[in-house]
């Protein structure tokens, strides 16, 4: 498994909790994590799932995210 990383929106707890119930669904919990101490609230998956699905996961909870190297 690869580990990636998307820049976000979130802007706190409440935003990463509303991002949780939709990336739960895809990914076990211990799979991603949300820093919201860094500048670009950056989004951390180890997951074989594709950029999109994860994407479209944060995007559903009414978010965005993009992928960054």
């Amino acid at each position: 498994m690869e580990t990636k990383k998307f820049k976000t929106n979130a802007k706190c707890r409440g935003c990463v909790a509303q991002i949780a119930e939709s990336l739960d669904k895809i990914l076990p919990r211990e799979q991603w994590d949300i820093d919201l101490n860094s500048a670009d609230k950056i989004l951390s998956v180890t997951s074989d799932q594709s950029d999109a699905v994860i994407i479209k996961a944060v995007s559903d909870a009414g978010f965005k995210a993009e992928k960054i190297d």
